[in-house]
């Protein structure tokens, strides 16, 4: 065993890579404390406890930041109606700087030098990471072990780690029948590496979606931005409406198995452009986040001034871009979102709208706030309006 190093507080997930740097960073030296974060992942959270303590954790934190989660990332990237590269809904690199949060508050507790992760070196959530907690405590330092040539090199893929695992014996949950690796919280669930690094490479069928066997419709009503009462749910003709916590009505609308998978709602396959120059292949399912988009989207468009949402579109794509590359504690997201937050003041209402066959329709909405003047815009009723006017209009508009 090497000479002690210190205390590092690892982002454990209980999976194939932090397991096995959980080992690995005790044979360098350092004393480790495993932190957890419950961000609404379906795990058993006291067996992960268990299985740290026994791989030769000092400590094992696991905290639920899954209300924080909500509220703090999730809502303003609703609000946002972020969308990087006009598809991913950026559930994962919206969790990254939750965690991150969680991780600088224990190293802080413990006065622990050191944070540690095992995030790729090739990807965008060391980014994100270390991004998130240089910001929020300068004086960190960040072990990253897919980075260190000495890790690396002993380790140049998931096959020899997996034989690490089995020398070590660490339960993990990768297989070579199953190689590649998953990301789950309340947000979605993504796929990637191993097989699916092929893009020609079709695996639906193996991710194992759950199934649906009819048709909904939902209800989701905006107040100010978030919903507040979400959703509520019609099942052939019987509405159930309940108010509801953020947290409570994200958990409903996640629509788990079997009522969210066999449409394929919120189901992606993509090539996206990572931070650091690549392109990479991943997989997303996220239908609780494309049913709020989408009734976002609607409510915001009919209660929200036309010039003010153009300006909002623009900063809703510069505000994707900063949080999928890890700036979500930079001066100028935290100037987005609250501009963002602002211009949300009158995205009020309700919408209806049924999910099928992998898409969302909007079937109708309402809101005290809106901008929509059915007499004004009537072809049956003149209204105030002149219609001798637009003469003017169009002239002016054809000089040019």
């Amino acid at each position: 065993m090497a000479q002690s190093k210190g205390t590092v507080v690892l982002a454990y997930s209980g999976g194939l890579d932090t397991s096995c740097i959980l080992v690995w960073l005790k044979e360098q030296g350092y004393d480790v404390i495993a932190y957890l974060a419950n961000i609404g992942q379906k795990e058993d959270f006291e067996a992960a406890r268990k299985k740290a303590l026994a791989l030769g954790a000092k400590k094992v934190y696991i905290e639920d930041v899954s209300r924080e989660f909500v509220e703090s990332f999730i809502w303003p990237a609703v609000q946002a109606n972020a969308l990087y590269e006009d598809r991913y809904l950026l559930g994962t690199a919206l969790a990254r700087p939750c965690i991150a949060r969680g991780l600088v508050g224990i190293a802080q507790q413990e006065r622990a030098p050191y944070i540690a992760h095992g995030a790729t070196g090739k990807g965008n959530d060391q980014v994100r990471f270390e991004l998130s907690c240089y910001a929020l405590c300068p004086k960190i330092k960040v072990v990253a072990p897919w980075r260190l040539p000495e890790f690396y090199q002993r380790f140049p893929g998931r096959r020899e780690l997996m034989d690490y695992a089995k020398k070590h014996g660490i339960p993990v949950p990768v297989t070579p029948q199953t190689p590649w690796s998953m990301d789950e919280n309340l947000m979605h669930i993504s796929y990637e590496a191993g097989i699916l690094e092929n893009p020609k490479v079709i695996d639906h069928g193996s991710r194992g979606a759950g199934g649906v066997s009819c048709t909904c419709s939902l209800i989701g009503n905006f107040t100010a931005g978030p919903p507040v009462c979400w959703p509520a749910v019609i099942w052939g003709f019987s509405p159930l409406s309940t108010p509801l916590t953020p947290l409570w009505g994200w958990d409903c609308c996640s629509l788990p198995s079997p009522r969210r998978g066999k449409h394929g709602v919120g189901r992606i396959d993509i090539v996206e452009n990572r931070f650091v120059g690549m392109k990479s292949r991943g997989i997303y399912e996220t239908p609780a986040g494309t049913i709020l988009y989408h009734a976002h989207l609607d409510i915001e468009a009919f209660t929200m001034d036309r010039e003010v949402r153009k300006i909002k579109q623009g900063l809703s794509l510069k505000f994707s871009e900063l949080v999928y590359n890890g700036f979500w504690h930079s001066p100028e997201c935290e100037f987005l979102r609250e501009c963002i937050g602002r211009s949300q003041e009158p995205v009020v209402g309700t919408v209806r709208l049924s999910v099928f066959k992998g898409h969302v329709y909007i079937l109708g909405r309402e809101s005290p706030r809106s901008l929509y003047n059915e007499e004004l815009v009537s072809m049956n009723v003149q209204g105030d309006y002149e219609p001798a006017d637009a003469t003017g209009f169009i002239n002016i508009n054809s000089l040019r």
